[in-house]
């Protein structure tokens, strides 16, 4: 009763997700011996969207409903989800073998609502000592879809081994992930008396047995592979993040031009306003101010979020980024800051990088190999900027003295502020009024 309660009040929390959240599922697997355990969270929005859980249209899934379809919610992890070892596939169990207590259907919360935990064992033919994984779970639906895996032996936190960590790409193929090392099996005793009974003879048939691993170390293709992986997740996060997209661009839309006081030419009274810059040297001077203040800022947050420094609530942190999107776009229409939009841009970028910690959070980053994931993700984040201040520069420059790009810079303002005000108030108030 207990858990069918809990479970209640979270799938009524399910609807709200926050904007910037990718589409992930949560991987954990733990290895203990020929045999490997896997926990899959995967998000009950994106269930629904393919199981079409909801059967009463009612916008709301009840723990029925979920409860009902979880043999079919089972068979998208088992069919998603496909692990070999040294070379052979391993065997998931058959969809027919009993549950225990620890596999019953649950569920969880993560910070961009709720998740089904699927708890699923694979058996191999032998000690794994070199694990790999093909990913597809969602693969014809939701291209932008991406699975964060953990992987660890059993009792490994014992010896001080952390988890390692790599990010899954549907229909990308098999990927490799690094354990640690089996531990080394005693040598065995040389017989000192002839007499002594002789060693077994290994039968036809008997598989030999596996060797044991002695260098822990990872190789280098290993770790280079895990940080791009996560190189590969910042870019992507950064660019399916439209609050923080639409924060960069009313960042960028005044850059190529100044605020300069001129007499009106109708009456003579003397007038602040933006005019077109003809230094572009200083145009990409505030531009990289910008930018940078926003790199430090967000880097800064990002590290001590994941660290677990400073927890801030979700609902609070979406709030004021949804904020400082409106803020930014109006302070283009009527500026109060112009000269040190850099100051200003360095402040809201500290709570951007709080919602940037949400995906590596959810992954139990913290608990794992920290230092090259949390460097791979800023780094991608920073190229997706990039990306995204290359597309948009040259387009502002070349336009900046035209009418046209005049009622762009105007129009744009309102319309992203209008856009961030409408998700100010769906993520204060917990309501879906658009997506994002």
């Amino acid at each position: 009763m207990k858990r069918a309660c809990l479970a209640a009040l979270l799938v009524a929390a399910a609807p709200f997700a926050w904007a910037h959240k990718a589409s992930d599922a949560y991987v954990t697997l733990q290895v203990a011996g020929a045999d490997v355990d896997a926990r899959i969270d995967i998000a009950l929005r994106d269930l629904d969207r393919d199981l079409d859980l909801d059967t009463n249209a009612d916008d709301q899934l009840s723990w029925k409903e979920v409860r009902t379809r979880w043999p079919d919610i089972a068979a998208l992890a088992r069919t998603g989800l496909r692990l070999s070892a040294d070379g052979t596939r391993c065997m998931p169990d058959a969809a027919s073998t009993p549950l225990t207590d620890a596999d019953a259907p649950a569920l969880t919360s993560h910070s961009d609502g709720t998740y089904a935990v699927l708890r699923l064992q694979w058996h191999c033919a032998a000690p794994v000592q070199a694990l790999s994984v093909d990913y597809d779970v969602f693969a014809k639906t939701d291209p932008t879809h991406r699975g964060i895996a953990r992987v660890s032996r059993a009792g490994a936190a014992s010896d001080g081994s952390a988890p390692q960590l790599a990010v899954l790409s549907p229909g990308s193929g098999w990927h490799r992930l690094r354990l640690p090392a089996l531990p080394v099996a005693p040598a065995p005793e040389v017989a000192t008396n002839m007499s002594a009974s002789p060693a077994p003879v290994a039968m036809p048939g008997t598989p030999a047995p596996a060797p044991a691993y002695a260098d822990a170390a990872p190789p280098p293709e290993s770790a280079a592979s895990a940080f791009l992986g996560f190189v590969r997740e910042g870019i992507h996060h950064i660019l399916i993040g439209y609050d923080h997209i639409l924060f960069l661009l009313s960042l960028l839309l005044p850059a190529v031009w100044i605020r300069s006081t001129v007499a009106d030419p109708r009456t003579g009274v003397m007038r602040t306003r933006w005019l077109p810059s003809d230094n572009l040297r200083l145009a990409l001077a505030n531009v990289l101010k910008v930018v940078t203040a926003f790199t430090v800022a967000h880097s800064i947050t990002l590290a001590l979020s994941v660290l677990n420094v400073v927890n801030p609530p979700s609902r609070g942190v979406e709030s004021i980024i949804a904020a400082s999107v409106v803020l930014a776009a109006l302070n283009n229409i009527w500026p109060l800051i112009s000269e040190a939009r850099w100051k200003l841009t360095f402040v809201f970028g500290l709570v951007h990088g709080f919602g940037f910690a949400s995906a590596l959070k959810d992954a139990g980053l913290a608990q794992g190999a920290l230092v090259a994931p949390l460097v791979g993700f800023n780094v991608g984040v920073e190229i997706g900027q990039l990306c995204i201040v290359a597309g948009v520069l040259p387009l502002a420059w070349s336009l900046r003295g035209t009418r046209t790009y005049r009622g762009a810079f105007a129009g744009g303002s309102l319309a992203i502020a209008a856009v961030a005000s409408l998700w100010l108030v769906q993520r204060a108030f917990d309501l879906s009024l658009i997506a994002g």
